[in-house]
């Protein structure tokens, strides 16, 4: 039987490194009646933390899917007579910045989003570049603020800082009765009434009761607030407020605020405390009510790959099936799995389906609906669900998958791009070939993961997001791969880039005896210009030979010499993103010419032209947060400035002093070791990167020395 999409809910749980993201996960697992026994992060038996490394260092590594149902509305833990079960597809995310990619694509196929945050840190470093993310993705959320029950815990400070720090307009819809170790329920402030929550039956079931007196003043100043932004959201409601703002009805209200959430003009927060089973459930509750269903998108854009014309799909099983893969994982069990979100149509076990970016027809062998790393093989898919699949022979992360009749591309996926490398080798001659197809295979399920052959050493260096992403990788590769590698150190990924515009003219000439060879090309080479206050990646090429000094067919040959040329830098043989060339002139020889020589021509125009060109290295610069005691600071700042680090904010947080910083990459390895030293083990930092910027000239020198030493 199809399942009405109305009662869908694809959600995702983000927030910073431990907020209490999988232990909600786990909570939510127990309440839908999908696992009986609640699973401890602490003690490595979560559910949704399946890999050996993330049980073993209490933290998520990939984004774990799963599905359970939930009957809602209901009373006192009973369903009420015209309850729906509502069908949610959960993703939980890692909060660590080394693994943004899993959150990255995962925001990319959701519908809405309850992010978390902790009642005592409130809005911390990750939880603005996931912020950002699901700006980025215009997906519609809900505030948990999670923790209640520790010591310190403030929601409505909280809530203050979502709307200043996150620039989002934070609405409480709870006021918590009782705080720190007495947190045990909540005032619903739409219905006017209070939930305690029962701890022997571990949350399940509650009481309802009237507001407690001492709250009757605060929980009407709040309620109206939230009636009052809800009316402004909703102009009907903005005359009934005017009138007698008692006339508006819970059922107006909550529409009101759907509506609002759907738009992201208001962000519901709720508070609880997960660990001790306090609020999960009502969270649940405020997810069928306010966060959309895959039926509030009203169709899904994308291109068709034949006419490049903006087509799109509605939610629903009559349009023809397009799709999104969003994730690879390597199963040893089933192989390789594709996780995808279905946007319209239907596809059926056993079927054809067709890649729009390789341009072939795939045979899907297998359907599974997830449960962390459990396959449960389900006949087919529909509009509005996210499955994985088997049988794909090439596949990679945002291929679109639709039918062959009506091929549409949808929006993919940009990934950034690793900042950190380092060199490995095989400890024996078996492990050879294995390393190769290990890495591979890695390299396949992760987007921010990179593996390439130096040219000068002939060394294998693999690249990611961090330290830790790196040391997670050489992890797998002698668990899952029993491949064992020996790593050199951390090496940064610098970049190369040029400057300023130079003209330039390159003759290649080679007389051997019989046809030589003639390539001359004279081109304008600079820094790509700007599209839409952005520069874009890539190479910028202009073809401006005016009467065929150049022959026509030549053209593509100069412009595949300078995309080639990209991949080493004239300096240090880094990579050089973007590029504009301006082909101006040239001349041939009727005998001698052909499209290698034109090619070479580029290459090497390209080398000698860097100097006038204004070459530079650039380095990653990274954004450092730490929180450290008040006495520690002048030792902390003293030590980013011998980083090379520049201070750009100070700021108070829970009664301890934040630093934020930017410091070059290079200069941050061992740090936490450094930070630990210096405070006692008191200061707590987090890292992610921000933006590539020239590097001082002595810091190049050594680095291109370095580089022409490995040579």
């Amino acid at each position: 039987m199809a399942r009405d999409l109305k009662y869908t809910r694809n959600i995702g749980i983000a927030a910073h490194i431990d907020a209490g993201k999988t232990t909600t996960t786990e909570r939510i697992l127990f309440y839908t009646g999908k696992s009986h026994k609640i699973g401890e992060v602490h003690e490595g038996a979560a559910t949704m933390d399946w890999m050996e490394q993330e049980a073993e260092r209490g933290i998520t590594i990939t984004s774990a899917a799963t599905t359970c149902e939930w009957n809602f509305p209901t009373e006192q833990g009973k369903p009420v007579a015209d309850t729906h079960g509502y069908h949610f597809n959960i993703i939980d995310t890692p909060g660590h910045v080394d693994f943004t990619v899993e959150v990255n694509r995962s925001l990319r196929v959701l519908d809405g989003l309850v992010f978390l945050f902790s009642a005592v840190d409130g809005v911390e470093p990750q939880s603005e570049t996931n912020w950002r993310l699901a700006d980025n993705y215009k997906v519609p959320r809900m505030g948990f603020v999670n923790k209640m029950d520790r010591q310190g815990s403030n929601f409505l400070a909280v809530c203050q800082q979502v709307k200043d720090m996150l620039k989002s307009n934070a609405v409480p819809l709870v006021l918590p009765i009782g705080d720190e170790a007495d947190f045990k329920g909540v005032v619903d402030l739409i219905k006017n009434q209070a939930i305690v929550w029962h701890d022997e039956t571990q949350g399940a079931t509650f009481d309802i009761i009237p507001v407690p007196e001492d709250m009757v003043a605060d929980v009407k100043k709040y309620r109206q607030q939230l009636i009052e932004e809800v009316a402004a959201y909703d102009e009907n409601l903005l005359e009934k407020f005017m009138e007698d703002e008692d006339s508006i009805t819970e059922d107006e209200i909550n529409n009101a605020l759907r509506s609002a959430t759907i738009d992201m003009a208001i962000i519901p927060m709720l508070c609880g405390s997960s660990f001790k089973n306090k609020g999960v459930q009502f969270m649940l509750d405020a997810v069928c009510k306010f966060l959309p269903s895959p039926l509030d998108k009203e169709a899904i854009e994308g291109t068709d790959p034949d006419t490049e014309e903006p087509i799109s799909r509605k939610p629903s099983v009559s349009e023809p099936f397009s799709a999104l893969a969003f994730k690879i994982a390597t199963d040893p069990y089933v192989g390789r799995l594709a996780f995808f979100r279905a946007y319209s149509g239907r596809l059926d076990a056993g079927s054809y389906v067709f890649n729009s970016r390789s341009g072939n027809k795939e045979r899907i062998s297998r359907i599974y609906q997830m449960h962390a790393n459990k396959q449960n093989p389900i006949e087919y898919i529909e509009a509005g669900d996210i499955g994985a699949a088997v049988g794909f022979k090439d596949i990679k992360t945002g291929d679109t998958l639709c039918d062959e009749k009506h091929p549409i591309v949808l929006e993919s996926m940009v990934f950034p791009d690793p900042v950190i490398g380092i060199a490995v080798e095989p400890k024996t001659k078996a492990d050879v070939d294995k390393m190769g197809m290990a890495l591979a295979k890695l390299a396949e399920e992760d987007p921010t993961f990179t593996v390439r052959t130096d040219h000068a050493s002939g060394q294998t260096i693999i690249s990611g997001m961090g330290e830790l992403h790196l040391d997670i990788i050489v992890d797998r590769l002698r668990r899952e791969f029993k491949v064992e590698v020996n790593q050199g150190e951390p090496q940064v990924e610098y970049k190369e880039a040029f400057t300023r515009q130079a003209e330039h003219r390159e003759v290649y000439k080679k007389q051997s005896g019989g046809r030589g060879k003639f390539g001359d090309i004279v081109f304008k080479i600079g820094p790509a210009d700007e599209v839409d206050g952005k520069v874009p990646m890539g190479l910028q090429f202009i073809n401006e030979v005016k009467g065929g000094n150049v022959p026509k067919e030549y053209i593509p040959a100069v412009e595949k010499g300078f995309k080639e040329a990209m991949k080493e830098g004239p300096l240090a043989g880094y990579e050089v993103d973007s590029l504009k060339v301006t082909l101006l002139d040239g001349s041939f020889h009727p005998v001698d010419s052909d499209a290698l020589s034109f090619e070479l021509a580029a290459k090497l125009g390209y080398k000698e032209s860097a100097k006038a060109a204004g070459a530079v290295i650039l380095e990653p610069i990274m954004k450092l947060e730490v929180l450290t005691p008040e006495e520690n600071m002048g030792d902390i700042v003293g030590d980013l400035n011998r980083r090379r680090g520049q201070v750009n904010n100070m700021d108070d947080r829970a009664g301890s002093k934040v630093i934020k910083a930017s410091v070059p990459l290079s200069e941050m390895f061992g740090y936490v070791t450094t930070l630990r030293t210096l405070s006692s083990g008191r200061a707590t930092s987090t890292m992610e990167f921000s933006h590539y910027a020239e590097t001082p000239s002595n810091i190049s020198e050594e680095v291109i020395k370095k580089a022409k030493g490995n040579a």
